[in-house]
């Protein structure tokens, strides 16, 4: 369902969440929507919640000089709807607040099921960019007020690191159209950090502590902000033997991380969630990333909650990330089957689609899977295959016609969420169900198989940049009419789909 700013005035009883600690993207965002709801004369409210009340310099300005009523809660009567800017409900970076209806506003990448209003633009720099274009979609001019001008501005500046990160043309088009004060943004471009921030940075990263075999930082810092963690991270990570860095402190119930990676092998978002994993949450972007680990968790395993406990911890959960991650290219890496079990494809109902069915030659399109994410390239030559819980897969048409059966029978989708892509030249998201069409496994191509006990990052030539995640439980599996083709399956899919041939 199509999304626009006008369904919001459906309803009466509204409030507005960023996530938890907001960093400028969160707070323009939040602030452009309010000035929206206002210009239609329907009251809003923009809140924000979590441990911390916002203390970033920067932010605390900005939230003064524009004038941005942005309130810091802790409960919150439901409302009759409750629309998320800059985050997603139910992640682990929003504190949960119960609400009649939800919808969500953001530039992230989707990490769960998304309310039926949703509009999610992962190939924007920002969500104030979001906010923008549905603002000029309304026909309404951010320049009418140039309070919203320089903080949409400035949530793009800073969510795109000085714009250095920016690619759509939308981003582009507020970055060179925003009539913004800049005098303002000057000013909070060099109050990024207190003299106390300061001094705790400058002592946090005397304190660095290297590896050399891995390339990696951690440091640990004394408690603050959340955002100086992230400041920290990207001081650290600018250091040339630095490709991935660790950043933490220690509150007293529990433990607040920041990741970073600038090296194709290693996605921050990954290893934020393998660090946190078991004791808290972690999650974010490719190269910037974050999360908390609990107290009462780490102290459930053994855990000495101190300084050198957590600092032995760290240093583990790092060296076991490296040791245990195999990194594979398909088509130079090869994979010795002597060992593995053949199998075979189950008669099992399958769906496919061509991509030409929906896009035109040439178009670059994002291919979200569960085993990662693709970029892929439209062309006659190729397909989409969807499976038994709604994952998809790219195929060539040729390994597609030696591995499934077109029928004449109708397709029906048995997964739980409808599969789509989005065509990255012009940001819009297509659904696959309206092209897709039945098949089943031909039986004449098998697979050699076997259990993973270690992490897999295979790099497809589909995509070099990006890999597949294969994780212990998952399968490695290679084509058997093919030695150079493999690639990861989920654990949980594998016995449903495959038996020993």
């Amino acid at each position: 369902m199509s999304f626009s700013l006008s369904k919001l005035t459906e309803y009466s009883n509204i409030v507005i969440q960023c996530h938890d600690n907001p960093d400028a993207d969160a707070l323009a965002s939040g602030f452009a929507l309010k000035w929206y709801l206002d210009k239609k004369k329907i009251p809003a409210r923009f809140i924000y919640s979590g441990k911390n009340m916002v203390q970033k310099s920067n932010l605390v300005l900005m939230i003064k000089r524009l004038n941005i009523q942005v309130e810091y809660v802790t409960q919150l009567p439901k409302p009759e709807l409750l629309v998320m800017v800059d985050c997603q409900y139910g992640q682990s970076n929003v504190t949960k607040f119960e609400a009649d209806n939800i919808i969500v506003i953001d530039h992230h990448q989707v990490s769960g099921t998304l309310p039926t209003l949703s509009d999610v633009r992962s190939n924007y720099g920002s969500c104030s960019t979001v906010i923008y274009d549905l603002l000029a979609k309304e026909g309404i001019d951010i320049n009418e007020d140039q309070d919203i001008s320089t903080a949409l501005y400035y949530g793009l500046l800073t969510d795109t690191n000085n714009f250095t990160e920016i690619s759509h043309p939308v981003d582009k088009d507020l970055r060179d159209f925003a009539k913004f004060k800049n005098a303002e943004i000057i000013l909070y471009r060099n109050s990024n950090l207190s003299i106390e921030e300061l001094r705790m940075a400058g002592e946090a990263l005397r304190n660095t502590e290297c590896n050399s075999k891995y390339a990696y930082g951690i440091i640990e810092t004394e408690p603050c902000d959340p955002n100086i963690l992230g400041i920290i991270s990207d001081m650290l990570l600018e250091v040339d033997v630095i490709g991935t860095c660790l950043v933490y402190n220690i509150l007293p119930g529990l433990v607040k991380i920041s990741v970073r990676s600038c090296i194709k092998e290693v996605k921050a978002s990954e290893l934020a969630s393998y660090v946190a994993s078991g004791y808290g949450g972690g999650g974010g972007h490719l190269v910037k990333a974050g999360g908390t680990l609990q107290r009462d968790l780490l102290e459930r395993d053994g855990i000495e909650y101190t300084k050198e406990g957590l600092q032995e911890f760290f240093k583990k959960r790092m060296d076991t990330y490296y040791d245990t991650s195999k990194i594979m290219h398909v088509g130079t890496d090869k994979v010795d089957t002597t060992n593995m079990k053949h199998y075979r494809k189950k008669d099992c109902a399958f769906g496919y689609i061509k991509t030409r069915d929906f896009a035109e030659e040439g178009t670059n399109i994002h291919v979200r899977t569960l085993e990662g994410d693709v970029d892929i390239t439209v062309s006659e030559n190729v397909y989409i295959v969807i499976g038994i819980e709604g994952e998809i897969w790219p195929i060539k048409k040729q390994k597609f016609e030696a591995s499934y059966r077109v029928n004449d029978e109708e397709y029906k989708f048995e997964g739980e969420y409808p599969p789509s892509v989005v065509d990255s030249e012009k940001g819009i998201k297509i659904n696959l169900l309206p092209y897709a069409r039945s098949c089943v496994a031909s039986g004449g191509t098998g697979i050699y198989a076997s259990k993973l006990d270690h992490r897999v990052k295979l790099f497809t030539t589909w995509d070099p940049d990006k890999y597949y995640l294969g994780v212990p439980g998952d399968y490695l599996a290679v084509r058997d009419d093919d030695p150079n083709d493999y690639y990861v399956i989920i654990g949980r899919i594998f016995p449903r789909t495959y038996e020993e041939a």
